[in-house]
């Protein structure tokens, strides 16, 4: 694939530079264009250990046409240009290594469209999953991706983002059916319809979900939504192992039942989640489980699963029978980063992920948890096992240079024990900064070399979201 020379941006703009920018954007955008070092910080790194890394200036978009303003003034020097929505990414994605403008979304935050006979919706990116999900409720429609933070929508599509309704409702990819997007010369590009299914050209919808903001920002999305099922039903399953739970997971989609959520929490997790959400679960490995369908549907899938369990140990199933119930489950899953971080006074806690195929579950799992122990760290795991995908959060005193080598090292060994089971070394964090050094092993040289391209020709001066995912 022939590309354009690149002219990679490799140092910080210089002064001269930031400053006609920064007073291009102050004559355009007023007060929403914001030079505090207080909050280009809160829009650098911040759920990592990577180092804090703040633009230059921050802008406050509200449409499509102003982020195509700010781009074409940064175009027109060269000036890097990094996206935010929430600030709540793990791999350091928002982080500007090279200075340049964050530009805040936050602002554009409005619902535009339900279309409640089509099951979709049209939406700006700075509106939240649990802002559309309160928008949608009274119609009978949900928006099934829930990642663990109350995240962006284009921040999750930026990220690829999943959660525990992934292995019923699928990924970002499944749910995005269009995007609008402003490229870095300036130029704005609508992809995909609200058509189901289209084999009309490249699908350009799912090369810019997933890019993590280095191929263009994305300013309005079409997303696929579902119905809110009739019958939900929900609970708790112990086990002795963590590998017996694991298992069962591999039990229960091999057969085909048709769980909507089945998540692993190891011991240390649960105790950490006990400890944060003020619940009484069992303090062994356990799997939270969900069915949504019809009640007689819901009461043969719980069933067939208490039957699948019972053959590795697993029991007694315990039913979070009322919604409240099941929402301070749930609720307790999601806030496992913030439960971990209370395990250690003083620790940061590491998050990150790998997803292997199903069938390599239990062992990828299980060597995990046994190289957590010889390594001698903390290091709770959770994960999105019915599609393969764990976490594990080290947490790790940031004064300690024995313990952040030993912690390196483990995560290290927990990708290349991924990769080596036909694997990934991210199901759902994404590359940002920290993973960059891994696309290599994961992809290989030629592949990698055709995204250079794609990013080389979509974007020749380097300016979209530098220092992630490829190293140009």
């Amino acid at each position: 694939m022939n590309a354009p020379s690149p002219a990679p941006l490799r140092e910080r703009p210089s002064q001269e530079t930031v400053a006609a920018v920064t007073a291009a954007l102050a004559a355009r955008f007023g007060n929403r264009l914001v030079t505090s070092q207080a909050v280009r910080e809160q829009h650098g790194s911040t759920l990592t250990w990577v180092p804090n890394q703040p633009p230059d200036a921050v802008v406050f978009a509200q449409s499509t046409e102003e982020v195509q303003e700010i781009v074409r003034i940064c175009a027109a020097h060269r000036m890097p240009v990094v996206a935010f929505g929430t600030g709540t990414s793990l791999e350091g994605h928002v982080n500007a290594p090279f200075g340049g403008v964050s530009v805040d979304l936050s602002q554009m935050n409005r619902v535009l469209a339900v279309h409640a006979e089509d099951l979709d919706c049209v939406v700006q990116p700075g509106v939240t999953r649990k802002a559309l999900n309160e928008h949608l409720r009274d119609q009978g429609l949900f928006f099934p991706i829930d990642p663990g933070a109350d995240a962006s929508l284009g921040g999750m599509a930026a990220t690829r983002a999943s959660g525990t309704n992934a292995v019923r409702y699928g990924t970002m990819k499944d749910n995005v059916l269009a995007l609008t997007a402003v490229l870095p010369s300036g130029e704005i590009v609508r992809t995909g319809s609200r058509a189901r299914k289209s084999s009309a050209g490249y699908d350009l919808t799912r090369l810019l979900v997933g890019s993590e903001g280095t191929l263009g920002i994305i300013t309005e999305l079409t997303l696929r939504l579902s119905g809110i099922p009739e019958a939900i039903s929900a609970g708790i399953c112990p086990f002795p192992t963590i590998k017996a739970a694991c298992d069962a997971v591999i039990m229960t989609i091999q057969s085909g039942l048709p769980v909507a959520r089945i998540e692993l929490l190891d011991e240390v997790q649960v105790a950490a989640c006990n400890a944060h959400s003020k619940l009484t679960l069992p303090e062994t490995p356990l799997l939270l489980v969900e069915f949504h369908g019809s009640e007689a549907g819901v009461a043969e899938q719980a069933e067939r699963f208490g039957e699948i369990t019972a053959e590795f140990g697993g029991g007694p199933y315990e039913w979070a029978t009322k919604a409240e119930e099941r929402s301070r489950l749930w609720q307790a899953r999601h806030d496992v980063y913030w439960a971990a971080s209370g395990m250690r006074p003083g620790a940061k806690v590491i998050a990150t992920d790998v997803c292997v195929p199903i069938s390599r579950l239990a062992e990828c799992v299980d060597e995990t948890k046994r190289d957590i122990v010889a390594s001698g760290i903390v290091a709770p795991i959770a994960g999105h096992v019915g599609d393969g995908n764990f976490h594990t959060s080290p947490l790790v005193m940031m004064d300690d240079p024995d313990e952040i080598a030993r912690v390196t090292a483990f995560i290290e060994r927990l990708v290349a024990r991924a990769i080596a089971m036909e694997g990934t070394c991210t199901g759902e964090h994404g590359i940002g900064q920290k993973k960059m050094r891994f696309m290599e092993i994961e992809h290989g040289s030629a592949a990698l070399e055709l995204m250079r391209s794609l990013k080389r020709t979509i974007d020749p001066d380097n300016i979209m979201n530098p220092g992630k995912v490829l190293a140009v």
